[in-house]
């Protein structure tokens, strides 16, 4: 996941976790488990998993660089331990040939009815300055219970799970029901045209015609004050869409100030929006979100989410008083904030245009026209132009499956007895928005813990826990094992 000083549709940032919320009013009787050790995989299977951590860490695969390397890496490992060439595909992009995808394939059974299971991770990383950090950023670092180094979090931990568990699973003789496929791609942190899953969704549609997506760059558990709160699985996101208002007129002197003041007109249009709200609803996810979390509050606050859960049709007084939380207001509507400004040339002139970034985050059912529809009549000023700025990909809801909570649940379960498993939506984005835009039921379900006091994903010293790096690859291993069989 991503911050947006790097990549202007990505961030870290709104699952809208539980620790959000258990600010607002004390928990209740139902009491997170305490931190239980999880599992971890065979010793063969820990050192393999290690060892691909650390030469995938070991290359700056950042977007002018490329994943040529990170991609050599992986098929290495894959060649080295059972796979053919005709299991594993190297796909670079056409029109950037540095930014390569591997895609490998685990067969099934081949039943023809149950179309592949697919894990998508991808190998690039933000960049990282060495003067920045205390560590080397591309140096795989082990210190004090820690493995340090740029993308120890976000996501080659989650690239070396996957990849260690499908080597498990080939290893052991086991054939799944259906495919199970892993498509380790490129370019998620920069932009929509270079993408590796949106690539392969054009180019290479066979490699990845898949029934069930899981993308590990989504959600996975949190931990606050050393507590494990609950297991987070991501079914969808917001959109994420900017625009610009811009003012334009003939300018002049300043000597000679004129009513119609390109940044005085544009002022008053972000104060109209600064005003406005979009309206409050709720989707299926956010409707069992609510229902989960109310568990775990009291007084008005567990009344209002519960009211919230009950039904599509929005208490409106409810929503309001759980919106005075900023995160829990970004998952109740819509919003669309200013950003940044740029008007005017030198101080003696007045301005001849006046422009301001607005970003939005749309709930997923809502439209990019529609939105900017809005957006003009909440401007109100035929001065005050409103248009749409960059590329926008835009998916609906993966609904939150019972039968995926209930296999899920079950994995979990065995690795952290009586977690909680919560759906959210995200209001931030992932690869995900791309494999649910073209018809794939996609979930954002990572194996990690992270404690929400100390996020460094993108950050300085970006490190990853040793033990839940080993936790993560046993529980990928489970899930795989699990989704690859069939659910009744």
């Amino acid at each position: 996941m991503h911050f947006p000083r790097y990549s202007p549709r990505h961030e870290f940032g709104a699952s809208l976790c539980i620790a959000a919320m258990l600010t607002l009013t004390p928990a209740m009787a139902d009491t997170p488990p305490p931190n239980l050790p999880g599992p971890m995989p065979p010793a063969a299977n820990r050192k393999l998993a290690h060892d691909i951590f650390r030469d995938l860490v070991e290359v700056r695969s950042v977007h002018d660089v490329g994943t040529r390397g990170t991609a050599a890496i992986l098929v290495k490992y894959f060649k080295a331990n059972g796979f053919t060439d005709s299991e594993i595909q190297v796909l670079p992009e056409t029109k950037y040939p540095r930014q390569v995808n591997v895609v490998v394939r685990l067969k099934g059974k081949d039943k023809g009815k149950d179309k592949p299971v697919m894990w998508i991770s991808h190998m690039d990383v933000v960049d990282a300055r060495p003067q920045d950090w205390t560590l080397p950023p591309f140096k795989f670092t082990e210190r004090d219970g820690w493995f340090y180094g740029r993308g120890t979090s976000d996501m080659k931990d989650e690239d070396a799970a996957v990849a260690a568990s499908l080597i498990r699973l080939k290893k052991e003789g086991y054939v799944p029901d259906r495919d199970i496929i892993a498509a380790f791609t490129a370019d998620e942190e920069v932009g929509q045209e270079q993408d590796g899953p949106a690539f392969l969704l054009k180019a290479h549609p066979a490699a990845v015609n898949a029934g069930l997506v899981i993308n590990p760059d989504g959600n996975s558990g949190e931990i606050l004050n050393g507590r494990r709160l609950d297991f987070t699985v991501e079914t969808t996101q917001k959109t994420y869409v900017t625009y610009t208002f811009s003012v334009t007129n003939k300018g002049g002197h300043s000597s000679e100030p004129r009513p119609d003041n390109a940044i005085y007109e544009l002022a008053h249009a972000l104060v109209r929006l600064e005003r406005y709200r979009f309206p409050f609803k709720t989707n299926a996810t956010t409707r069992l979100y609510f229902e989960q979390l109310a568990k775990t509050q009291a007084g008005r606050t567990r009344s209002d989410m519960l009211a919230l859960a009950a039904s599509p049709t929005v208490d409106e007084a409810a929503a309001a008083r759980l919106a005075k939380d900023v995160e829990m207001n970004s998952i109740l509507h819509s919003t669309c904030v200013a950003t940044m400004l740029n008007a005017g040339v030198q101080e003696n002139a007045l301005p001849a245009r006046a422009v301001a970034t607005v970003q939005c985050r749309i709930m997923p059912d809502e439209t990019v026209a529609g939105t900017q529809t809005t957006l003009a009549k909440v401007v109100d000023d035929p001065a005050v132009k409103v248009a749409q700025l960059g590329m926008v990909t835009q998916a609906g809801e993966s609904p939150p499956s019972p039968q995926l909570l209930a296999a899920l649940t079950q994995v979990v379960d065995s690795m952290w007895p009586g977690m909680p498993v919560v759906p959210v939506m995200s209001a931030g984005a992932s690869d995900s928005i791309f494999t649910r835009n073209a018809g794939i039921p996609s979930y954002g379900i990572g194996g990690g813990w992270n404690d929400l006091k100390d996020i460094r994903m993108h950050g300085r010293n970006e490190r990853m826990s040793q033990s839940t790096f080993y936790q993560t690859v046993e529980f990928t291993y489970r899930l795989m094992k699990k989704l690859g069989d069939v659910q009744s």
